[in-house]
């Protein structure tokens, strides 16, 4: 209703009781205060000044008016303030959206280092794959997800969206542990002829993965399981024998009746972090740099522990 330009003026002459002084004040010329004060005369329907000597005073409306408008500025200026300190400080709220293998592996020491390092901070996460994470990236639901890129099917690039690679993951092939390949040297997918698959499921990029890195093998994959979560695939190749492709950051503890094979090629697939490129915060990029601690700290352990 009342333009924030005409408030000022208003809030300058109470301030400083002439015109003289609020144009000073504002930087204005006295004919450019003027104006904006019957402006928004015109605006409040009432007179806010009235004659006092050769100078102006505030009427009562003007008065009530103008304390009204230091309310408004003072709110103004706070979230100039607070803006400002999203851009430059990593404050606020931060809302994350991740593959499940990340929340499992990387996320929870991710969120730990933010919370003692940026106490001003607050996080939000929620697990979702890419199909559903980077459309709510674009819609401003979150502010940045977590996906996968597996060789052959990235995740897609929406327009307007930044990008980082966080880590490198290694996939494996999972085998029971009699099996006549279990215990050699790196496989070809072709030579696992003999047993029945497991896969994730068939409306994600994961399960189709699989299909397609085993068909690029040479092998038409017979999949008998289709299941989220490679947890469950662990359990499933322990329990009727089944084969699986499992990435490294998604592995539990294996029971001895599962072997861990590796692959020849070597198979990976890659954990980007997406975030809207009109929204590059300080939070957001805090949340890149751990991530990417994060992920450099676990693959310094694996490495030194053989």
């Amino acid at each position: 209703m009342f333009a924030l330009d005409r408030l000022r003026a208003l809030d300058a002459l109470a301030r400083h009781g002439s015109i003289a002084g609020a144009a000073g004040a504002l930087h204005l010329t006295p004919s450019a205060v003027s104006q904006q004060l019957a402006k928004l005369e015109r605006e409040a329907g009432a007179p806010l000044t009235e004659p006092a000597g050769r100078g102006l005073r505030l009427t009562p409306a003007g008065r009530m008016l103008a304390e009204h408008a230091a309310e408004i500025l003072a709110r103004v200026a706070a979230a100039r303030l607070d803006l400002d300190r999203l851009r430059d400080e990593v404050v606020g709220e931060l809302r994350i959206g991740a593959i499940p293998t990340s929340v499992h592996a990387l996320a929870p020491p991710t969120l730990s280092r933010l919370r003692a390092a940026h106490p001003d901070l607050r996080v939000a996460l929620a697990d979702g794959e890419a199909e559903e994470t980077l459309p709510a990236v674009l819609a401003g639901d979150l502010d940045l997800a977590v996906v996968e890129n597996w060789d052959g099917l990235p995740a897609p690039i929406p327009p307007g969206t930044s990008r980082a690679r966080l880590c490198e993951d290694v996939i494996d092939l999972l085998l029971p542990a009699d099996h006549r390949l279990a215990g050699r040297g790196p496989v070809d997918l072709g030579d696992v002829d003999d047993l029945d698959w497991v896969a994730d499921g068939d409306d994600n990029r994961a399960g189709a993965w699989l299909v397609y890195t085993l068909r690029a093998a040479g092998l038409e994959p017979r999949v008998t399981c289709r299941v989220r979560g490679f947890g469950m695939h662990v359990e499933l190749v322990a329990g009727i024998g089944v084969a699986a492709l499992v990435p490294r950051l998604a592995r539990p503890p294996l029971p001895a009746s599962v072997a861990v094979v590796a692959t020849d090629p070597c198979l990976r697939r890659s954990i980007d972090a997406v975030w809207r490129t009109d929204r590059d915060t300080a939070a957001v990029r805090a949340a890149v740099e751990a991530f990417r601690a994060v992920a450099a700290e676990r693959d310094a352990a694996v490495a030194a522990s053989g």
